[in-house]
């Protein structure tokens, strides 16, 4: 048998989330987005007003990127969801937050199927600074020009700016902003 490889369990799984989601215009779908500027990529992301992660481990990959993957992921998505080979399965499993679901990959006569083994619940602990990283600095600043915020800020560097969108918004505001500008954003994979 042939072994699989992330390139042709993404191919299923974005099949799976366009079809999915093709009636919904308010969901963009992004391959390989970049979290903490590039800092980790995740596989898929899905974004329409939930930030979604999908990160996948076939049986061509190993594991020992997933516990800096997993603390990167864990700042920024609000639901995970790791699709994996049964090859991995129970060591991604001890290794993964309860809050994270898993999709368990199979292969049988060329068919690539896709199981949910656990739907997942949303993330208990967003990380305000990290979540406004995903910002560019001048969507950042927009942001805080919005709330009347940005005297002194707009020749500071991005991480100051993103410190003071931590600092005067609540998660659920910077959520907001950040899942409307990313799903704005044109051609934004080679901006990063």
């Amino acid at each position: 048998m042939i072994k699989l490889k992330d390139n042709d369990i993404r191919d299923v799984l974005l099949n799976d989330l366009y079809t999915k989601h093709s009636n919904d215009t308010n969901t963009k779908i992004v391959n390989e987005m970049g979290v903490l500027h590039g800092q980790s990529r995740v596989d898929v992301a899905v974004i329409n007003g939930v930030l979604h992660g999908y990160e996948i481990k076939s049986e061509s990959d190993n594991l020992l990127r997933l516990p800096s993957q997993i603390k990167d992921y864990n700042l920024v998505f609000e639901r995970m969801t790791i699709v994996v080979q049964r090859k991995y399965l129970e060591e991604v499993r001890s290794m993964i937050p309860r809050w994270w679901g898993i999709i368990l990959v199979t292969s049988q006569n060329n068919n690539i199927n896709l199981r949910v083994l656990r739907k997942g619940k949303k993330n208990p602990t967003l990380d305000p600074f990290a979540l406004s990283s995903l910002l560019w600095k001048d969507e950042a600043l927009e942001i805080l020009k919005k709330r009347d915020l940005q005297k002194g800020y707009l020749s500071k560097p991005r991480k100051v700016i993103y410190q003071k969108m931590s600092e005067s918004l609540s998660v659920a505001e910077i959520k907001y902003f950040v899942n409307e500008q990313l799903k704005s954003r044109e051609d934004w994979r080679y901006l990063e």
